[in-house]
């Protein structure tokens, strides 16, 4: 996808978040994302850093993205112009983690009390309300138009194209020897309001365990102290063919 655009050059930094930076750019409905090497857990509690992290992050989550537009998922990805770098649409960022679940692991385990590593029946999905100072609540779909944060619409929308993520990534990542065990999207809405995928699928937005020895692959190297992260992030690439 490089070279498509032509000098595109970042201007004000809009937001800085725990992996990412946002600036604006010449075009006034382009970003640019630049990728970090920063980590984060538990909110924002555990900090540190996975070198190479964010160059892994940014090819990885392109290279998704550029798949899921051609399975019919629309996204904000545009162009990678660097190893950190991808220009993408202009969205204004609808302020829900959406989770999807095909296995027990982490909170969903310890709210519910079902072993790790067992296989749902169905895929879960949940919301959280995108907020670090309040913990990221989880919120339900009355609670989300009451409180404005998205119309009865757009979460229709989104259930269906996040359950159109899960089914393509789920597939592609078994062809891998990977399973999908859950993960966290987001979405935006563009200035003609259509709703797209938005921010990042990489190992630190995706649980992600070798399908044969259940080894994790992930940022939950990071989050319990397993070690190897940056083989784990390594690891992912390789497979994908992006190392």
């Amino acid at each position: 996808m490089k070279g498509m655009i032509f000098k595109m050059e970042k201007k004000e930094m809009l937001y800085e978040g725990k992996a990412k930076k946002v600036y604006t750019t010449e075009d006034e409905n382009l970003y640019i994302v630049d990728y970090k090497d920063d980590a984060t857990a538990f909110n924002g509690k555990k900090k540190g850093q996975i070198a190479g992290k964010g160059v892994i992050n940014n090819r990885m989550s392109n290279f998704l993205m550029a798949k899921l537009e051609k399975a019919g998922v629309p996204t904000h990805f545009v162009e990678e112009i660097s190893d950190r770098e991808t220009v993408v649409k202009k969205v204004k960022i609808v302020p829900l983690e959406v989770i999807i679940r095909n296995v027990a692991a982490g909170s969903f385990s310890k709210r519910f009390g079902v072993e790790e590593g067992k296989a749902l029946l169905n895929p879960t999905l949940e919301y959280c309300l995108k907020d670090d100072a309040l913990d990221d609540p989880m919120i339900n779909d009355y609670q989300i138009t009451a409180i404005g944060a998205a119309t009865k619409e757009d979460l229709a929308t989104i259930a269906d194209l996040t359950f159109k993520v899960n089914e393509f990534l789920k597939d592609y990542f078994l062809s891998l020897n990977i399973e999908l065990v859950d993960f966290k999207i987001e979405f935006g809405k563009t200035p003609d309001g259509q709703i797209i995928l938005a921010d990042e699928i990489s190992p630190d937005t995706c649980r992600l365990w070798d399908a044969t020895t259940h080894a994790k692959l992930d940022k939950d190297r990071f989050r319990r102290d397993l070690g190897d992260v940056e083989e784990a992030y390594i690891e992912v690439a390789k497979r994908m063919g992006l190392m």
